[in-house]
């Protein structure tokens, strides 16, 4: 099932979605010069949640060296900078779909500031929970699927019932269909598992999809989103 419009039109143009689109692409172009060059591993490491590092920082800083709170603030400020890092094709257009179809209608609902606040709050709560749930991983995590998630699950309060115009690949053949909104809060968490498909050539592996992540920023978009309609 692909998305393509949910059929909410408003006169409020979705500045926020259409940067937040931008800034990712841009910077999914600047891996792919990165990855070409063999240089790419090294921009991951740096802005990815890596938990086993950030764990043994914050042990350090607290037990052993105070000086070492510089290493912790550095590793928690990939907190949002992990949100704007893909490592896959597959991965990126994925969220970059779910964005703008459901991005757009969230956004105008909410104003722009609260929306933005929403995105990067449940992308930033999303990898807290994904370095305390996976304290032992040493690869990377990136992406945006969190901070996607949270923008679903605010939707899916709102306009659980509405009809997204989709299409329903089969083979060659392509079927528009309309699916009720709810169905793709399922689909979601079921494409994650060909978000490997097109990956980039990074050294030691990241992790592109993280269930407790999306699943913290799925709750908080849908919390968030109650809170805002009482």
């Amino acid at each position: 099932m692909i998305p393509i419009s949910d059929n909410f039109y408003s006169w409020k143009k979705p500045i926020a979605t259409y940067w937040l689109i931008g800034i990712n692409i841009a910077l999914f172009c600047w891996e792919l010069n990165l990855d070409i060059h063999g240089q790419l591993d090294n921009l991951v490491n740096n802005w990815g949640i890596i938990p086993l590092q950030t764990n043994q920082a914050i042990t350090n800083a607290i037990f052993y060296n105070s000086a070492a709170w510089i290493v912790v603030f550095w590793r928690l400020l990939a907190l949002p900078l992990s949100l704007f890092l893909h490592g896959s094709f597959s991965q990126i257009v994925g969220n970059l779909l779910f964005l703008w179809v459901f991005g757009k209608t969230v956004e105008r609902n909410l104003g722009r500031q609260r929306y933005i606040m929403l995105y990067f709050a449940a992308g930033i709560f999303a990898g807290m929970i994904q370095i305390f749930m996976q304290s032992k991983l040493d690869t990377p995590i990136i992406g945006a699927n969190a901070a996607i998630s949270s923008i679903l699950g605010a939707y899916m309060i709102k306009f659980p019932k509405v009809k997204i115009d989709s299409v329903l690949p089969l083979i060659i053949v392509f079927i528009p269909v309309e699916i009720p909104a709810f169905w793709y809060l399922f689909w979601w968490f079921i494409q994650q598992s060909f978000y490997g498909i097109g990956g980039l050539n990074i050294p030691g592996g990241i992790t592109n999809v993280d269930f407790w992540g999306q699943f913290a920023g799925l709750v908080t978009g849908a919390a968030f989103m109650r809170i805002i309609n009482r």
